[in-house]
């Protein structure tokens, strides 16, 4: 084996496409550049978004301050001292809250606040409850489920 008979792997290499070289070669007249114009021109390559001198569509956007998180969770707050509205031993959820006109939508999640005093003994079954509210239903004798 010498260096000067290695060769690529057969198919290895594609021959460059030849331009310009006549009809019948499938590649002449426009030689694969179109016709007229900024583009057929030898120094026509212009830059990415370029459109010819017109305003670009990255120029014509809004600039955009922040974006919006496709996962945030946003929760229907409720404080605790909203719940006195329930009779004692009552179960409170999304669905008996809504009844009660404390939240406005029942498929979304709610979280419990722990300001105001709590005189019902409750049962509390929401998607989150603060350390100060569940201490706070715990000492009037309800539970966090």
């Amino acid at each position: 084996m010498r260096l000067d008979n290695i060769k690529p792997k057969a198919g290895a290499v594609k021959a460059r496409k030849r331009l310009g070289r006549g009809n019948g070669s499938g590649h002449g007249t426009f030689s694969g550049r179109g016709c007229k114009g900024q583009g057929q021109r030898k120094s026509g390559n212009v830059r990415p978004g370029f459109e010819g001198g017109q305003t670009p569509l990255i120029r014509r956007m809004p600039k955009l301050k922040g974006f919006n998180n496709p996962t945030k969770v946003t929760y229907q707050a409720i404080n605790l001292g909203a719940l006195n509205v329930f009779d004692d031993g009552a179960e409170v959820n999304a669905v008996t809250l809504a009844e009660k006109g404390l939240i406005t939508r029942k498929n979304l999640p709610v979280k419990i606040l722990g300001d105001g005093k709590l005189e019902k003994k409750l049962t509390v079954k929401v998607h989150k409850v603060s350390a100060s509210a569940k201490e706070k239903i715990k000492k009037a004798g309800g539970k966090v489920l």
